[in-house]
Parts: C-alpha cells; sequence; structure tokens
C-alpha cells in the first residue's frame, strides 16, 4: 500500500486535523513503516494456529455474589454534615446565570 499526500490528507481530514508539510512528511514515513510491518507479519503461516481471544484459559472469573445487609437511613445521615432528617443537605455549587 502506497502512503501519498492524499492519503495523509484524507486522514487529516477525518481526525480533524491539520498539518503543515514537513510534519506531513514525518506521519507519512511513520504510517508507511507501520505498513510494513504489518505486511511482514503477513508473511507468517498461520495454518492450525487458533486465534487468541483472552490472555488465560480462564473466563468470566467472579466472585460470588453474596447479599449484604444494607445502611439504616439513620445512620447513614448520622455523620452528615448537614441534613433535614431524610437527605442530606448540600452547598448549591449551580448558579442560574439567567436570573
Amino acid at each position: 500500500m502506497e502512503v501519498n499526500d492524499a492519503l495523509i490528507d484524507n486522514l487529516a481530514n477525518l481526525a480533524r486535523l491539520q498539518f503543515d508539510d514537513a510534519e506531513k512528511e514525518g506521519i507519512k514515513k511513520d504510517l508507511q513503516r507501520m505498513i510494513t510491518f504489518v505486511e511482514k507479519l503477513n508473511e507468517l503461516d498461520t495454518t492450525g494456529v487458533e486465534p487468541l481471544l483472552h490472555m488465560s484459559d480462564e473466563v468470566n472469573v467472579l466472585r460470588e455474589d453474596v447479599p449484604n445487609g444494607s445502611v439504616s437511613r439513620e445512620e447513614a445521615l448520622k455523620n452528615a454534615p448537614s441534613t433535614d432528617g431524610v437527605y442530606f443537605k448540600v452547598p448549591k455549587v449551580i448558579s442560574n446565570p439567567s436570573k
């Protein structure tokens, strides 16, 4: 695959990036090196090699879900700096600039 200025311009447009000529040359060289590397990998014989989906044979190893009790409202509000008895009271942090 040939990396040319049109390809770089198209990629830059898709990524909403702008490059000067010096940056384009550097990107063109880097992209060509990456493509050459991937093409080199295509030379490998992978006949009979299973695709690697996970790094280990273990899949979805999760802990046992054990239900526990919850905290009562009174206990949750016990250490709150400000409360109305039902909810936490917090200072207003968002103002309405249109008022």
